[in-house]
């Protein structure tokens, strides 16, 4: 915990000092990097990269068709077995059907959320005591956020989500439990305020980011890892922006950077840059402090772009 009366401020994985500029920085090198590295994997294969070659390759649409002539082998008929189907007698049991009911989870998720303006989530172990230290801080950070006011959003289950959503509501803020179907019964903890139940792994992930102006990153397992490096990646692609990623517990993840460190970036998988995306703290205030400052210069951004494209109508006007 920081001393009282100190200000400190988290620091990145490469030791940097985390703010709302270096997060920008961080963000647009990161995403030139992941172009390079598709560049060069282009190259590598024997081919022009698309976005150099000179034509536009790029389709609307979610479909594709494929030249068969580029497969290696002629497609056999154990392959076709395989990944045909047929006619079912029951539509409730075919893929369109299946569409239907994630569009209508989709709708749902989105029309129960559409009045969080701003929201946190807070992931990690589900196996977390109130005993545990970080138990402790995950309250504390979600109670400071709930009262600069901020919606806490969790997987809704015990441990760290508890701890947050428990949290939340202390700081008299929105608490929010996006619950997941799994093949045991999970159950909500008592302390969410608004609960959603998904079918869909994919669908929920889809409301953490859209609700989220930040992720907090608590001691976990593979759930919390992949929520880790979903964010990780839609930064690094340029999906999502101005977007803190904090990793709460330097012991914890300390083994996990070092490896990302001395492995994953020796080896040019990712740029120097993607490091900085990621900060790194052990105080509750010092997470809430990063959130806000970032959500404080996204509004500064919109403000700024707001003004120009107000004065550029006056103009054209």
């Amino acid at each position: 915990m920081a001393k009282r009366g100190v200000t400190r401020v988290p620091r990145t994985a490469t030791g940097k000092k985390g703010d709302p500029d270096l997060l920008e920085s961080a963000e647009r090198a990161s995403r030139a990097g992941y172009r390079e590295r598709t560049e060069a994997g282009h190259r590598l294969a024997g081919r022009t990269p698309p976005s150099r070659d000179g034509s536009d390759s790029r389709r609307s649409g979610a479909v594709r068709l494929v030249d068969e002539g580029i497969r290696d082998l002629p497609i056999t008929e154990d392959e076709k077995l395989l990944q045909e189907r047929g006619p079912s007698a029951d539509f409730t049991r075919t893929d369109p059907w299946r569409v239907l009911k994630i569009m209508s989870e989709l709708i749902e998720g989105f029309d129960t959320l559409a009045g969080v303006a701003k929201g946190v989530s807070i992931f990690g172990s589900a196996r977390t005591g109130p005993d545990d230290p970080q138990y402790a801080a995950a309250r504390e950070t979600a109670r400071l956020l709930a009262a600069a006011g901020y919606s806490i959003i969790t997987g809704a289950g015990p441990g760290i989500m508890e701890a947050a959503n428990r949290g939340a509501r202390e700081g008299h803020g929105h608490s929010v439990g996006c619950n997941i179907e799994l093949p045991f019964e999970q159950g909500a903890n008592p302390f969410v305020d608004t609960l959603i139940n998904f079918r869909y792994f994919f669908v929920r992930k889809t409301m953490f980011i859209k609700y989220s102006d930040a992720f907090i990153i608590f001691p976990g397992g593979f759930g919390t890892l992949d929520e880790l490096f979903e964010a990780l990646t839609l930064i690094q692609t340029g999906k999502i922006f101005r977007f803190p990623v904090i990793l709460f517990g330097r012991r914890y993840w300390a083994g996990l950077v070092r490896w990302l460190q001395t492995r994953v970036l020796t080896e040019g998988k990712i740029s120097p840059g993607d490091l900085d995306l990621m900060l790194l703290t052990d105080d509750p205030a010092e997470a809430a402090a990063a959130v806000i400052a970032a959500h404080v210069g996204t509004q500064h951004d919109r403000a700024l772009t707001g003004g120009a494209a107000e004065a550029d109508a006056v103009a054209v006007g």
